[in-house]
C-alpha cells in the first residue's frame, strides 16, 4: 500500500504557489495565459467577454434603470427611497443600493477611500482610475479639481456631495435627463447613459442626443 507523507506533500503545495503571482490579478492571467497556451481557452473569447461584461452588461443594467427614472415619476420617488427594492421592478438585484439624483444646484460624485466598492452588476467591471489612490483621496479633498480634469467644469454656484461607499453601501448617480428628449422611449434613452454619468464623473449628457436622433 503507498503511503503519503503529509508533510511532503504540504512542502510541494506551498513549492507549487509560491511561484504563482501575489496578487489576484496577476494570478488570474496566469491561468489565463496557461489555458490559452493549452488550447481549452480562446483569449479572443475571453477578451469578447471582459468587453461585453465591462462595456455593455452592467452599465447597461443601469442604464435601465435611470431611463425609467426619467419616464417614471413613481419609480424615481421610489428609486429614491429604496434603491434596492425599486430595482427589482426591471428583475436587477443589489443590496444596500442608494440612489441619489443630480440637479441644477447639485452634482454628486461617488467614490470608495478604503478600497473599490462598487456596483458591479448594475455599471459594468470599475473603470482603473476608480480604485486608483489618487482618485480615491483627492475626490474627497478636491472634488472640484478632480471633476474638472473629466471634463466636468461646474460653476461656484453647483454644490457638489462626495458619497462614499462602503461594502455595506452602494451608490449611483442618477443623472439629469437631457433637453430634447421629449417623448423617447426607455430603450432610446438608455443608449444616452454612460457608466462615468452613474458614479458622477461625468454630467452632462446632451452631447449623445444627436447621435440618437
Amino acid at each position: 500500500m503507498t503511503k503519503h507523507d503529509s508533510h511532503a506533500i504540504a512542502d510541494v503545495h506551498h513549492e507549487l504557489h509560491s511561484h504563482l503571482p501575489p496578487e489576484p490579478a496577476l494570478r488570474a492571467k496566469a491561468l489565463e495565459s496557461l489555458l490559452v497556451e493549452k488550447g481549452m481557452v480562446d483569449s479572443a473569447a475571453v477578451d469578447a467577454w471582459i468587453e461585453a461584461y465591462s462595456e455593455q452588461i452592467g452599465p447597461k443594467n443601469g442604464a435601465r434603470i435611470i431611463a425609467r427614472s426619467w419616464v417614471d415619476a413613481e419609480f424615481r420617488a421610489r428609486l429614491l427611497a429604496d434603491a434596492s427594492e425599486a430595482i427589482t421592478d426591471l428583475e436587477l438585484q443589489q443590496g444596500h443600493l442608494i440612489a441619489i439624483e443630480n440637479t441644477a444646484e447639485l452634482h454628486n460624485l461617488v467614490v470608495c477611500t478604503l478600497c473599490s466598492c462598487y456596483p458591479m452588476g448594475l455599471l459594468g467591471m470599475a473603470p482603473t482610475w476608480y480604485k486608483t489612490a489618487a482618485y480615491r483621496s483627492r475626490s474627497v479633498r478636491e472634488p472640484r479639481v478632480v471633476l474638472d480634469e473629466f471634463g466636468v467644469g461646474l460653476s461656484a454656484d453647483i454644490r457638489i456631495k462626495v458619497w462614499d461607499s462602503t461594502a455595506e453601501l452602494r451608490y449611483m448617480v442618477i443623472p439629469q435627463r437631457p433637453a430634447g428628449t421629449d417623448g423617447w422611449d426607455e430603450e432610446k434613452l438608455a443608449e444616452l447613459v454612460t457608466r462615468n454619468s452613474m458614479i458622477g464623473t461625468e454630467r452632462d449628457l446632451s452631447k449623445y442626443v444627436g447621435a440618437q436622433s
